[in-house]
């Protein structure tokens, strides 16, 4: 095994219970949403396109609009192909959105089984982290599950 995994990953805020590490090159864009309240949009128009917002920080007390500047932040996740939504929006909620590789030897397995839309979970620099199992988590958004939590 490599000291290191291949690329980057980013580290991804979605409530005080999730923290996903995300593959870069699954992540289209992080955008700047204006917010006119303190919850996330349902969808938000990105390239021309209408992108669902997932939200697992809905009934958190980490707040997704930051209060100086009227705005929030969507992750907009690259969807697999041949699938009903292309893309698919998350809330970023939190200050721990950021950028890393992961270090097998920093990387530590917990074996509790992940919360829902996550494929594994592990402790990293003191944090929980999870891996989301993001063809799932397409699939439910394009049956037209709101990803309210």
């Amino acid at each position: 095994m490599t000291a290191t995994c291949s690329g980057y990953c980013v580290l991804l805020p979605c409530s005080s219970q999730r923290l996903w590490v995300v593959p870069q090159r699954c992540l289209g864009e992080i955008v700047t949403v204006a917010a006119y309240t303190d919850q996330p949009p349902e969808e938000i128009s990105w390239r021309g396109e209408i992108v669902p917002v997932a939200d697992f920080g809905r009934q958190d007390s980490v707040p997704w609009r930051d209060q100086r500047g009227g705005t929030g932040l969507v992750a907009v996740m690259l969807g697999q192909r041949d699938e009903a939504c292309s893309y698919f929006g998350v809330a970023v909620r939190g200050p721990n959105l950021g950028v890393s590789r992961l270090v097998d030897e920093e990387v530590e397995d917990i074996a509790d089984a992940p919360p829902d839309y996550a494929s594994a979970t592990f402790r990293m620099h003191g944090h929980v982290y999870q891996v989301p199992d993001l063809l799932a988590l397409q699939r439910a958004i394009g049956s037209g599950e709101h990803i309210l939590q």
